[in-house]
């Protein structure tokens, strides 16, 4: 036999890419008939609004602080310079307009502490109390009083730090609470169970306006004479309760897929109830929702747009006051409404990419 070297044949490219962006919208939008004539209708859509869109958006709009130059373009243009003129109403509500350092730091140092939260290496024993700073200096540059501060009513708050602060401080207790409602639903004891049901019926039976008004107008009429609670506490356990009724139902959803063989072997194992729950039932329970959970914060984020109807003016009702107050800059809602739309969105987004994020790490963790 001769001796013979092998010489390895180089990799040749694939003959047909199945990567990129040709591929992705062969895939996506030509894939068969129906979707090609509805990406064709949608492209021609499309080019027909476009310019439409650009000329009201921008090459007629008006970008400063002109009402007449506004008035004078109406119909044909945008008025961008509503924004120019009222963002810091818009975004701050009534807050005094010499103090609004205040609510814009409060704010960053809330967002900032939920962008640390939501980062993994940051899950360490030291976040709670990181929290319990941040909610006192939130709350001592709002409210003032202190350090020199000129105190500030709470009826006063508004704009986007409230809408930051409702739904935070709404998340962070209904979501602990939906968890035992949803334990307490599924408990063996009768009295525990028909409370959580009843509970959960009771809230899930009216919309969020009503428990709003009986919170803020029909609770106080049950408190003994000379004691009034907050209308920020009052609302803020309005929307916490009704948040959690629908959280437990989700949740209820998770713990109802958990196989019964696992707490049977947790039971042989001679685990007790608790430490079942806690290591087997709830962090399965709660991955499986975790999608349905995040569109739960989602909406309680939104509904915060709903205070209005108690003279909390967060973002949406800011926007109000700032456009009903002066009637040179009142035609012109749908800009300003548009710009809080954008801020809607991010906040929306980013919770809906972690969501996202989430799931890709419970998935990398299955498949391990």
């Amino acid at each position: 036999m001769s001796n013979q070297t092998f010489v390895p044949i180089p990799a040749r490219p694939s003959p047909v890419r199945t990567s990129g962006i040709v591929p992705w919208i062969k895939t996506n939008m030509f894939g068969d008939l129906r979707s090609s004539i509805t990406s064709v209708f949608l492209l021609a859509l499309t080019a027909w609004l476009l310019p439409k869109l650009y000329s009201w958006g921008l090459g007629n709009a008006v970008f400063g602080a002109d009402a007449d130059a506004c008035q004078a373009v109406r119909g044909s243009g945008a008025c961008w310079g509503v924004i120019t003129e009222k963002y810091r109403l818009i975004l701050l509500g009534r807050f005094p307009f010499e103090e609004h350092w205040r609510p814009v730091v409060a704010t960053s140092l809330m967002v900032a502490g939920l962008v640390v939260s939501c980062i993994r290496v940051f899950w360490k024993p030291w976040l709670a109390l990181m929290w319990v700073a941040i909610m006192a200096i939130f709350f001592v540059l709002m409210g003032g009083g202190v350090f020199g501060l000129t105190p500030v009513r709470t009826d006063l708050w508004g704009g986007l730090p409230l809408t930051v602060l409702l739904a935070t401080i709404s998340i962070f207790l209904a979501f602990p609470l939906a968890i035992v409602v949803a334990l307490g639903r599924r408990s063996n004891l009768p009295a525990i169970r028909t409370a959580c049901i009843i509970y959960i019926e009771l809230i899930r039976g009216v919309p969020l306006i009503s428990v709003l008004f009986m919170a803020s107008f029909m609770f106080p009429l049950f408190m003994p004479q000379g004691v009034t609670i907050d209308v920020l506490v009052r609302v803020v356990v309005g929307i916490t309760l009704f948040a959690a009724a629908y959280m437990a139902e989700i949740i209820r959803g998770g713990l109802q897929a958990i196989p019964k063989g696992q707490l049977e072997a947790a039971d042989t194992l001679g685990l007790s109830y608790w430490q079942t729950q806690r290591k087997i039932v709830l962090p399965q329970a709660l991955a499986m929702v975790v999608p349905s959970v995040m569109n739960n914060f989602i909406s309680i984020f939104k509904d915060t747009s709903l205070v209005t109807i108690v003279s909390m003016y967060e973002l949406t009702g800011a926007l109000s006051l700032a456009l009903n107050s002066d009637v040179n800059w009142r035609p012109f809602k749908i800009e300003a409404y548009l710009f809080i739309t954008v801020v809607y969105f991010l906040f929306c987004f980013a919770m809906s990419r972690y969501s996202l994020w989430v799931e890709k790490q419970l998935s990398a963790s299955k498949a391990r």
